[in-house]
Parts: structure tokens; C-alpha cells; sequence
């Protein structure tokens, strides 16, 4: 496909999307508040969205802000987010990211990018995650979901996972307005139907925008 035709299909896939998820809504339960999906963000790495909110009932019920996971001991923070994996790392870079919080930024979540990627354990996923869910800005969440759907798409090679060069290939197809909420309802799309091992291409609403889709109708 040459880029024009990309960007056709994809704006019929924002579409498609919107039918089936009208209300796009972010897999991490934060409520809204920006400390706490900076929190929930790093503890995903490597852990599903259903774990983090579990876990971070017991955490937030302890450390309800900044503050007071600012003053957190190291130990009772790694007992709490253990179930989420890697978590001598992921408790001393929540504890680290609530101190710059407070003391570099004054509580306010920043909405650039080069000052999100200063926090620790903070790469571009999180970072865009931020700046389209709290600031609306234009944001290409680029998960495990977004990767290996788009690749199904043909938007890039199905075999290509790199996230950095995912979101700036879909950052220059889809339209901007759109980059944020499409990445949500691409999670729960990806987790509705097309899942990674067995998709459900026979109910699929997205089966004649899709490579996949459209490789099984020439062996038929």
C-alpha cells in the first residue's frame, strides 16, 4: 500500500473503531488524576492492566498522592507492587517520580515531552499515555495492542515491533485529533476479538480492512 492508501485505511478503522467503542476508556483505573497515572503507567510494564488496578487499590489506599509516596519506605512499597513484577525497580522509580513531582515541578503533571521522559522508569508509551489522557494532546500509545494490530492492518511490517518506529509511523497516518482515543478502543479491540493468538476474524467488523482478512479470502 502506498501511504495515501494507509492513511484511507486507517481513517476507515477510527471509524469502524467508534461504531464498536463509542466511549473510549483507558484500561488503568487512575480516576482522572495525573500522579496516579504516572504510578499505574510504570507499574504496566510487563504486567496486565487488570493486575496493576488490583494492586493499586491496596497502594493508593496507603499512598493516597504524591506526598505521602514521597515519604514512602523503599520495602513496604516492593511488598505491595510485587505481584506487578520487577518490582525492586518499579517501587524506587514510583517513590523517585512522586519526589521530582514535587519538588521539580510542584505537583503539576508536565505535559511536554522531553520533561515526562525525565522521570524515572518513564519511556514514550507512559509519556504519550500522559499527554493524550490528561492534556489531549495527539498520542500513539504504542503496546503490545496497538503493535500487533496496526502491523495486522498493514500498516507496517507484521513482524516489526519496535515501538519507537511504530508511533512514528502511525503519528503520520492517523489523524491527530483522533491518535489518543483510537489507541484505547485498539486495546479493547484487541482484547474483544482480535487477540493475539486466536482472533476472531469470522466476527471480526474490521475483517475487510485487514491483512490478515484479506490473505484468507485469496486462499479461499
Amino acid at each position: 500500500m502506498t501511504k495515501a492508501e494507509k492513511k484511507k485505511r486507517m481513517a476507515a478503522i477510527v471509524e469502524a473503531l467508534k461504531q464498536v467503542y463509542p466511549v473510549p476508556v483507558c484500561a488503568l483505573e487512575s480516576g482522572g488524576d495525573p500522579w496516579r497515572l504516572l504510578v499505574m503507567g510504570r507499574l504496566s510494564a510487563q504486567c496486565t492492566d487488570a493486575r496493576v488496578n488490583i494492586v493499586c487499590r491496596e497502594l493508593f489506599s496507603k499512598y493516597p498522592d504524591a506526598a505521602s509516596m514521597a515519604a514512602a519506605e523503599l520495602a513496604d512499597v516492593e511488598a505491595i507492587v510485587r505481584p506487578c513484577g520487577l518490582y525492586h525497580t518499579k517501587a524506587q522509580n514510583i517513590i523517585d517520580a512522586s519526589r521530582m513531582l514535587l519538588t521539580e515541578f510542584n505537583g503539576q503533571m508536565p505535559h511536554d515531552m522531553e520533561e515526562l521522559l525525565r522521570f524515572p522508569g518513564v519511556g514514550r508509551k507512559i509519556a504519550n499515555l500522559l499527554r493524550g489522557d490528561l492534556f489531549g494532546l495527539p498520542a500513539i500509545v504504542a503496546d503490545t495492542h496497538c503493535i500487533r494490530l496496526c502491523g495486522r492492518f498493514g500498516m507496517y511490517p507484521v513482524e516489526q515491533k519496535d515501538p519507537t518506529r511504530v508511533e512514528k509511523i502511525l503519528t503520520e497516518l492517523v489523524d491527530p485529533a483522533e491518535q489518543s482515543d483510537l489507541c484505547h478502543r485498539l486495546v479493547m479491540f484487541g482484547r474483544d476479538t482480535c487477540t493475539a493468538r486466536a482472533p476472531k476474524c469470522e466476527e471480526c467488523p474490521l475483517y475487510p480492512l485487514c491483512d490478515m482478512g484479506g490473505e484468507k479470502k485469496e486462499r479461499k
